[in-house]
């Protein structure tokens, strides 16, 4: 088979990469693989404090997204725009999913597990609705030649995606060692800061979550994935 050389990871918010597959980006940098961010919503309503406005808190985390990017190695990222919280699916989002998929040209996309969980943070509606979009925009929509004529008008042609792994699945299959990445990971949640107040203590679950999900594979640190494999 082919090596992966485009990777492609669409999520709901700012900081959702950075929790569910950072370590594996920074790995798959140092691979010499290019990697590029879809952000579906612009996170402007993560905060609690009475004095922010959606529209400021939107620069904000846009500005901490680029950061974050940086210091993991991704080659470029887009943000679609989408108001936090209020994320559907609509042909207008697809559309959208799918103009990103043809234009950076993924072997792989990553995303969110478009499947209900009794996980609170896994299963948010945001991040239901965008596993769900880059899905249905893997296949068929970016695929199809026929599909939004509009995006084929703009110079996007149709891209067929040879995997996609899922993040926050409740039965993975595929575990990557980020033992020698997990710094890199924590230093990119550190741009976070207008969400992660306490980080100490959000270093901490992370490190435990990771160990976890990394000791019955032999790994100090890993993430898990659920792969679902597209034949051309």
């Amino acid at each position: 088979m082919t090596a992966v050389r485009r990777i492609l990871v669409v999520v709901a918010h700012p900081d959702d990469a950075e929790f569910g597959c950072a370590g594996s980006v920074a790995r798959w940098v140092g691979e010499g693989r290019d990697v590029f961010y879809c952000l579906v919503t612009n996170g402007n309503r993560g905060s609690n404090d009475p004095s922010m406005t959606p529209e400021r808190l939107a620069r904000i985390r846009e500005d901490e997204q680029r950061a974050a990017a940086r210091t993991l190695g991704v080659k470029d990222l887009v943000f679609l725009g989408y108001p936090d919280g209020e994320l559907e699916d609509t042909r207008e989002a697809r559309r959208d999913v799918v103009r990103e998929i043809r234009r950076f040209r993924p072997d792989r996309v990553v995303t969110q597990n478009p499947f209900p969980t009794l996980n609170p943070y896994s299963g948010h509606r945001d991040h239901r609705h965008a596993g769900r979009l880059a899905l249905d925009a893997v296949y068929p929509y970016a695929r199809d030649r026929l599909h939004f004529p509009e995006v084929l008008a703009e110079g996007f042609k149709p891209h067929k995606v040879r995997e996609v792994y899922l993040m926050g699945h409740t039965e993975p299959d595929t575990f990557v060692d980020v033992s020698g990445t997990m710094d890199r990971k924590l230093a990119a949640l550190r741009c976070h800061a207008s969400q992660l107040k306490d980080f100490s203590g959000v270093e901490g679950l992370v490190r435990q979550r990771a160990a976890d999900v990394g000791k019955p594979h032999g790994y100090t640190y890993a993430e898990a994935f659920r792969v679902i494999d597209l034949p051309r």
